[in-house]
């Protein structure tokens, strides 16, 4: 399943990222190759053009492929084409609350997440792996453990 992100808008709902922060998309990234690792999911971001980016980029790194959309589009254009041209859009998990990206995913037939509900996901403890097991021993086994820590005492 390909997780397709609103980066900007995923950003303005991260407690302890800002959008006026200078490093708020490498913060955001921070976050993502965590979750990445943990679901290996493939992962697109998709940001607005900032004012150093007049050319659309796309880039990946750790794991994750990050897009930038071109001088006069925005993120949701990008999004919105990406998903009307997706051959299997079924397998899109669309992270966003921006209204007219999920009305399109909805036709598409894409799942949608809230960006209020996946920055919760994000910073959410890692559940853990490790599982607890039983062990019960035999009244032999204990006595012979009591031994051996008794006789250690002496």
């Amino acid at each position: 399943m390909l997780v397709l992100i609103d980066g900007h808008n995923l950003i303005a709902k991260m407690p302890g990222i800002n959008l006026d922060d200078a490093d708020d998309e490498e913060r955001l990234l921070v976050k993502l190759r965590q979750y990445r690792a943990r679901t290996r999911r493939k992962i697109t971001v998709v940001f607005d053009p900032g004012p150093a980016f007049n050319l659309a980029s796309k880039r990946s790194k750790g794991g994750i492929t990050i897009q930038y959309a071109g001088s006069g589009k925005t993120a949701d254009d990008v999004i919105i084409n990406r998903l009307r041209k997706a051959r299997n859009p079924k397998q899109i998990l669309v992270v966003t609350s921006d209204q007219a990206i999920e009305r399109v995913a909805r036709q598409v037939q894409a799942r949608v997440v809230s960006s209020t509900d996946f920055a919760q996901a994000l910073n959410a403890p890692p559940a853990s792996t490790k599982t607890k097991t039983e062990v019960s021993l035999s009244k032999e086994e204990v006595d012979e453990w009591l031994a051996i820590f008794n006789n250690k005492q002496d």
